[in-house]
């Protein structure tokens, strides 16, 4: 490397050495030839006035012999040496300097275009310092080249005759031609724009714009090449001062490798005025592209920019003045070349960089040869797509913790969080990265990372997924809970090892289980559609966990189609303050600044990527790879499972579509005898998977009542509370006895008496009347064993338990209502189901509803149940498959449950 920096060092000195020479004897050669001839018309005056006065003057002896002295021999001989010395010297710069641009400046640089013209370039890491436009001549000793700097070194400006526009545009195809095919094929990106033209910007190379190398810009389009320069040029000085450099030249000779590529902007100003603000940026970008590896040509620009230029004046078609030859020096430009010539070579250029490019990106080019090898403790970052042949990332860290993705339907929003979750996934193992994903919409975009029934595998990556939830905000809620735990959690971790990051806490805490999270919440507004207790809590969380998350590794990605009607947000920007990373799908708006309308214009299966809150200068354009058709993401999934599944668990899934079996559940499969037995009701809507239960212990009020007139889930909820009981008592130590006053319950009802029998627990069968007879049996006389009441329809058996049998002074009711209230302290219970809330209240009298300690809401009106909630105002709007389940002795409020599925319907 000191080698390498030691001959650069040379070659550079050599260079500015000779460039000084030339412009120093250039520029004094027209001085010293006037100087010379000065001072020879004043010798020949001198020696004619000698004569004349040798002549005129004998009498002046004097001034005849001044006149001959011999220091005016000496002043002659004197400066007729000086003037034989600086010609002498004068000849060898030509020579010179054409061994110097062979050394420093071979190939296309300086040879003729027969010599390269239309081939592939080699793989040089630093550009040739000089680029031939024509020669020029001195003296006798023939034309030498002249060269002027551009790629990392200088910007052109261009000024043209009154006639000159056909020699500008073939001196710039020229000279874009020779970088071109000097440069590694791809690694230069050109970018034309012309105030006056629409079409025709040296359209000679127009066939290299369907490749990464041309990018042209219609006349109304200055900002937005503006705009795209000057996010270039942030990111690139962003990256290179990162790594402690001040120019990308630096990164690159310290990396030995090209990082981004070098680009040229040509710009042609006719002469015209600009307005204030893009003068103002142009002259920004001028001083400020050169360390970026951007290059500047301007044509007519009528104004000093600033920054490193070399000026050229054309004088005419063919001649032209630089600023680096001197004023009075002219230089033959080069005879133009053809333009068919021109126009074949680009195409065999464009041909060349596809076939190295290997056609369009696909999505395994986003993948890394090597899976798993990345480490998050500072950062996550991947490649999500590709701008002019090269990836464009996304980085989730500190300086953009959480994103915001906006899409109109069909603009390939889903398609880009798969190529996102992959190329996260393919580079970070899942001890590194946790995703929780939840989708809102009514679809399964994520159904396919869960194991199925076509493929068994799994996003081992992935902790939960949540689909068709757009009715089950409460799922919503559940995460933003989950998360908000998280963050406390590992909060108070970091305050225990005096940290204040996730780096620092895994640094200090090397066994603990650290990984950064990132939560995908697809269309995240469902969460706000209501003017309720959901919505102010997922305010709440989410303002906390957009502010504080990034510290401690946990991520929002927030995606929607129209983030336009969110009124929860109005007022409070925390959230979408904290979303610096903004993607905005095709035709998206409000996503990016308001006064960013990048998107409007993107291409289908593009995106703009912008790290920078959505200000314009932040854009990055990247073309999205096909990651979400058939067998493109489930290889990738396929060879991650494979590789992980054997070190983690499945990922939960929560199928809003689908009501959960009850022997699936975890909560069933852990019932096992002893303990006070609980009766499983429904599955929480909860990240974890847990089921809503009741305890039935000997405490007053252990009763569970059904409310609401929905047969099929009222029949799920009882018998999922009757086999869930069933499991935990041995045989023979428990009885059941089951009433059904609904006709139409009466075959399902049967079924579940059947089951309970087959398993050899004593089930007693009752009719309306026998339920009568007996309940004064069931208040008195208490069991030998556990005793659960089944009822079904308890309203339809009110007007025969309201009969007083002969003799006695009690009716059926109110040996019920002494069941209810003393039965769970001799070990009955009783789970019944009341079609209306005011036979419940009928039922119970003037006890209240403290015999009564658990009720399941159906169809039943929120406003209905506050003196079921110790009168509390309950927000409930019944839906379908959906229950509202309260616990005196666990909840606060109610929550929402998913009855589980009975067994005829999984059939």
């Amino acid at each position: 490397m000191a080698k390498a920096n030691e001959q650069k060092r040379r070659v550079v000195t050599a260079l500015g050495t000779m460039r000084e020479k030339l412009g120093m004897v250039l520029g004094a050669a027209q001085a010293g030839r006037q100087i010379a001839e000065t001072e020879l018309a004043r010798l020949q005056l001198e020696q004619q006035i000698v004569r004349v006065g040798i002549d005129n003057a004998a009498g002046d002896e004097e001034l005849t012999a001044a006149l001959r002295s011999p220091v005016m021999a000496g002043v002659r001989d004197k400066l007729n040496a000086q003037h034989a010395a600086f010609y002498t010297d004068a000849a060898t710069v030509p020579a010179r300097l054409r061994d110097l641009v062979a050394r420093v400046a071979p190939g296309p640089a300086s040879l003729p275009p027969s010599a390269w013209l239309g081939r592939a370039g080699r793989k040089p890491l630093k550009p040739p310092p000089l680029w031939r436009i024509g020669s020029s001549t001195m003296d006798d000793s023939g034309p030498f080249p002249v060269m002027v700097p551009l790629l990392d070194d200088s910007h052109l400006a261009i000024t043209t005759a009154v006639r000159g526009r056909a020699a500008v545009e073939s001196l710039i195809e020229g000279l874009l031609l020779r970088v071109l095919s000097t440069m590694e094929l791809g690694s230069v990106r050109i970018h034309l724009w012309d105030v006056a033209q629409l079409t025709a910007v040296l359209p000679n190379l127009y066939p290299l714009s369907r490749t990464s190398a041309v990018t042209l810009y219609d006349p109304d389009q200055l900002g937005v090449l503006l705009d795209e320069v000057t996010g270039h040029i942030r990111r690139i000085h962003a990256h290179t001062m990162q790594a402690g450099h001040t120019s990308l030249r630096g990164l690159r000779d310290q990396l030995g490798q090209r990082v981004e590529p070098w680009r040229i902007v040509v710009l042609f100003g006719n002469g015209e005025t600009w307005a204030p603000e893009p003068l103002r940026e142009l002259k920004r970008i001028a001083g400020a592209a050169l360390a970026a590896g951007i290059s500047l040509i301007t044509v007519d620009i009528p104004t000093i920019l600033g920054g490193a230029f070399e000026n050229i004046r054309m004088l005419d078609e063919h001649h032209a003045a630089t600023s680096m030859t001197g004023p009075n020096l002219v230089v033959d430009l080069d005879p133009p070349v053809p333009s068919a010539e021109v126009s074949a070579a680009a195409s065999r250029l464009a041909d060349a960089i596809v076939e190295k490019q290997g056609g369009p990106r696909s999505f395994r080019d986003l993948l890394p040869a090597e899976l798993g090898q990345e480490n998050s403790a500072r950062e996550l970052r991947a490649p999500v797509g590709f701008f002019e042949g090269d990836p464009v990332e996304v980085v989730i860290g500190d300086a953009s913790p959480h994103a915001l993705i906006g899409g109109p339907s069909g603009s390939g929003k889903t398609n880009f969080l798969y190529a996102l979750l992959g190329s996260l996934a393919a580079r970070y193992p899942p001890d590194e990265l946790a995703l929780y994903l939840l989708d809102f919409k009514e679809g399964v975009s994520f159904a396919g990372l869960a194991p199925g029934r076509r493929d068994a595998s799994w996003l081992p990556h992935a902790r939960l997924i949540g689909v068709n939830v757009n009715t089950d905000r409460e799922f919503g809620l559940a995460l933003l809970r989950f998360l908000a735990d998280e963050l406390r959690r590992r909060s108070a971790a970091a305050k225990e090892h005096e940290v204040t990051d996730l780096a620092g806490l895994r640094q200090q805490d090397p066994d603990g289980h650290w990984p950064r999270i990132v939560a995908v919440i697809d269309e995240f507004q469902y969460l706000f559609a209501g003017r309720d207790g959901v919505t102010n809590q997922a305010t709440a969380l989410l303002e906390d966990i957009a502010r504080r998350g990034r510290a401690q590794g946990i991520h929002l990605i927030l995606a929607s189609q129209d983030i336009a009607g969110i009124d929860a947000f109005w007022g409070k920007p925390a959230v979408f303050e904290q979303c610096t990373l903004r993607i905005a799908m095709p035709k998206a708006r409000r996503v990016l600044a308001e006064t960013n309308n990048a998107a409007v214009a993107a291409p289908k299966w593009h995106a703009v990527i912008n790290h920078d809150s959505g200000v314009a200068h932040g854009n990055q354009l990247a073309h999205v790879p096909d990651a979400s058709s058939k067998d493109i993401f489930s290889s990738l999934q396929r060879e991650l499972w494979e590789r992980y599944a054997q070190e983690h668990q499945r990922p939960r899934l929560f199928d809003g579509a689908h009501s959960p079996v009850l022997e699936h559940s975890a909560a069933f499969a852990g019932l096992t005898p002893g303990g006070p037995p609980r009766a499983l009701l429904g599955q929480s809507i909860d990240v974890e998977d847990t089921a809503c239960a009741v305890e039935l212990t000997g405490a007053p009020g252990r009763n569970l009542a059904i409310m609401g007139t929905a047969i099929a889930e009222a029949l799920s909820i009882m018998d999922a509370a009757a086999r869930s009981l069933a499991k935990q008592y041995p045989p023979h130590e428990v009885e059941f006895l089951v009433a059904c006053l609904v006709d139409r319950c009466a075959s399902a009802v049967g079924e579940l008496a059947d089951g309970l029998e087959s398993d050899g627990h004593r089930v007693v069968r009752l009719s309306d009347v026998e339920l009568g007879e007996h309940m004064a049996k069931f208040a008195e006389e208490p069991p030998e064993h556990a005793r659960l009441l089944l009822l079904y329809g308890v309203d339809a058996a009110l007007p025969i338990l309201e009969q007083k049998q002969p003799g006695q002074l009690k009716s059926g009711l109110d040996h019920f209502r002494v069941v209810l209230k003393q039965g769970p302290g001799k070990g009955t219970h009783t789970i019944g189901w009341w079609r209306s809330t005011a036979r419940l209240k009928d039922t119970l009298g003037f006890a209240g509803t403290d015999d009564i300690g658990a009720w399941a809401a159906l169809d039943v009106q929120g406003a209905e149940l506050s003196q079921f909630a110790a009168g509390q105002v309950v927000h409930w709007s019944p839906r379908p498959g959906r229950a509202l389940f309260f616990d005196r002795s666990t909840h606060v409020s109610p929550e929402v449950m998913i009855p589980f599925d009975r067994p005829e319907h999984q059939a």
